[in-house]
């Protein structure tokens, strides 16, 4: 299993960034996919997931709203659009797969917004 995250980056408050998570090594379509994000010195924590079609979909209060979250099945990736940025989303966001109770996560990408 191999996710990795990009699209990361520095927006100022009110912007909007793309994230993607690229997948690989099982079969995309059969998993729901989750985002986390973790700020400085704080705990990850679940920003949103999306079923295994993409007609599902979920969102912690602190995105609902301002994040929509969408895959491709055929391209392996995840999405996360996120819009009215906020200081309070600077964190690292993750991709997250669960398989059999064993958690996979990519590397990460780093979103800071400017106040």
């Amino acid at each position: 299993v191999q996710l990795v995250e990009s699209g990361g980056g520095l927006v100022q408050s009110g912007g909007s960034l793309r994230l993607s998570c690229a997948a690989s090594g099982f079969t995309f379509s059969n998993y729901i996919m989750k985002w986390y994000r973790q700020a400085p010195g704080k705990e990850r924590e679940w920003a949103a997931s999306i079923s295994t079609a993409g007609d599902s979909t979920n969102y912690a209060d602190s995105v609902k709203g301002r994040c929509t979250i969408s895959r491709d099945n055929a391209k392996y990736t995840v999405y996360l659009q996120m819009n009215s940025l906020k200081p309070e989303d600077t964190a690292v966001y993750y991709c997250n797969l669960r398989v059999g109770g064993r958690d996979y996560w990519g590397q990460g990408t780093q979103v800071t917004v400017s106040s």
